[in-house]
């Protein structure tokens, strides 16, 4: 092709898809063009080949890092040919040939591996923390419910006394060999043991207690280590505390993710924690000292004369202590919230009025009696205004 599509078009994915993903997207789009599907189609060939070349690039990964870097120049000298399926993974091809034609991959692919040691299942649960809990961390004890040894047969699924014995349908591999005709002529196949189920292994007599399974369901407790700083959604990794694995394999991990409860005074965003305080206008015209709630306890602010509403004011190192270094921390970002009372006395209308002048002009008129007595003044405020401002 003249002017070569990007790999990730020709797959339908972008270009942060996992590897899963882009496996995915590869099999569905090589059923649709495969030649067999679309005998005596050019355009589905064509596009065959294409889908081919763009997931043997994308599939590896140091092909897709070059890819990513360079575009279709990384291989521009002779690395990819024509589109053919050199590199290709045979494993892949055969599953897409088993769903196609009703039989296992080629070669090792697919179900070949059933029979070796495979990791347990990761188990997945939640918890709640309170805001302080995460800011500072904290231990929880949970329980949680897992598939286990059997106590009784030490995971071997036959009863005591016997032991399980190799499948003589596949002679211990778990797989099976088949010959089917088909368009390509013979193929041999392989595929899951129909008698032992990839096992490899046949139980005469079960054991009672996990029914020739090996495992049986345990409720398990665990402490978790809730490290200081966490924050929502969140998850926390105990390695090999999941379910037991498969034919030797090891046990899987459980993964505990953390939900923080709000809180109704601080907003958390990153590592810094946000409030609101409310001070009167008072305060905010003539200054003084308040009293600021941080995680950390009570902390005095003076309030500079003639603070305007909604002025923000930054507590440096009372936030969240850093998840990679709890001894960093973020800061407090506090927005001063003016209160407008509205229950005045006739007294401290009057005041204001004193002070204000005219409040039907565009501005403060001073009136004639302030000039008079403006040493005096703010006494009169703060008196008139006392109960307020206390």
């Amino acid at each position: 092709m003249a002017n070569k599509r990007d790999y990730y078009e020709v797959l339908g994915v972008n270009k942060n898809a996992t590897e899963a993903e882009l496996k995915k997207a590869y099999r569905k789009m090589a059923m649709k063009y495969h030649p067999d599907q679309n005998q005596g189609d050019k355009e589905a060939e064509e596009k065959f080949k294409e889908v081919n070349e763009a997931y043997e690039v994308l599939s590896d990964s140091q092909k897709r890092a070059q890819y990513d870097q360079f575009g279709h120049a990384a291989f521009e000298q002779g690395g990819m040919g024509g589109g053919g399926l050199q590199g290709f993974d045979m494993g892949d091809l055969g599953d897409i040939f088993g769903s196609m034609f009703g039989f296992g991959g080629f070669g090792g692919g697919g179900s070949a591996r059933r029979n070796g040691p495979r990791k347990g299942r990761d188990v997945n649960v939640n918890i709640q923390l309170t805001f302080e809990e995460a800011v500072f961390g904290c231990k929880k004890e949970i329980s949680v419910a897992i598939f286990d040894e059997c106590d009784t047969c030490h995971g071997t699924g036959a009863k005591e006394g016997t032991h399980a014995e190799s499948c003589p349908n596949c002679n211990g591999t778990g797989q099976e060999r088949v010959v089917q005709q088909s368009m390509f002529g013979a193929v041999t196949s392989v595929r899951t043991c129909s008698k032992c189920g990839g096992t490899g292994k046949v139980i005469k007599d079960p054991c009672n207690t996990c029914k020739g399974t090996g495992k049986v369901r345990k409720t398990k407790k665990y402490e978790v280590n809730v490290p200081k700083g966490i924050d929502n959604g969140q998850t926390i990794r105990l390695a090999g505390k999941g379910e037991i694995g498969e034919n030797g394999g090891g046990y899987g991990d459980l993964l505990v993710t953390v939900y923080v409860q709000p809180n109704r005074v601080f907003v958390r965003k990153g590592y810094d924690i946000y409030c609101d305080v409310p001070i009167t206008f008072v305060q905010a015209a003539l200054g003084g000292e308040i009293i600021i709630k941080t995680i950390d306890g009570e902390q005095k602010y003076t309030i500079k004369p003639g603070t305007q509403p909604d002025t923000v004011v930054t507590l440096k190192g009372v936030g969240v202590p850093n998840l990679r270094n709890p001894k960093a921390r973020g800061n407090q970002i506090v927005t001063l919230k003016v209160k407008i009372p509205t229950d005045m006395t006739e007294r401290q209308k009057d005041l204001l009025r004193q002070f204000y002048g005219d409040t039907t002009s565009n501005g403060p008129v001073e009136p004639e009696p302030m000039k008079e007595e403006k040493k005096s003044f703010t006494e009169k405020m703060k008196d008139g205004f006392k109960d307020l401002f206390d």
